[in-house]
């Protein structure tokens, strides 16, 4: 993933708004604006600039259907980050834990353990 596309889906991430707009849409996908718009006391306009900043960061797709634009959470940018940060290390962290598991299980097959 190219860091600037990273970057657009940190800002995206960064303001309370935004991460509520994919909290209301990932627990109704395919919501309208309006129905989210519902879920602030900020304007339509401010609202839409928020949901503008999800869908440029591609966390959020939007669909026309007729005159409504229905909202989908795209969770495919937030594993790619997922992936770079964490998969080197999982494997690390697994195969530590592993290691502790089979000397636990060692310990406990000795005779006298305790």
């Amino acid at each position: 993933m190219k860091p600037e596309r990273q970057d657009k889906i940190f800002h995206a991430l960064a303001h309370a708004a935004r991460r509520r707009i994919l909290d209301i849409v990932l627990a109704s996908p395919g919501c309208n604006v309006n129905s989210v718009c519902e879920h602030f006391e900020m304007s339509r306009i401010a609202v839409m600039g928020h949901i503008n900043v999800l869908e440029r960061s591609g966390l959020l797709v939007s669909e026309r259907r007729w005159r409504d634009r229905c909202l989908f959470f795209n969770a495919v940018p937030l594993q790619l980050i997922n992936e770079r940060w964490t998969s080197k290390y999982s494997a690390l962290w697994a195969a530590a834990l592993t290691d502790i598991k089979h000397r636990v299980e060692e310990k406990e097959d000795l005779p006298n353990a305790s």
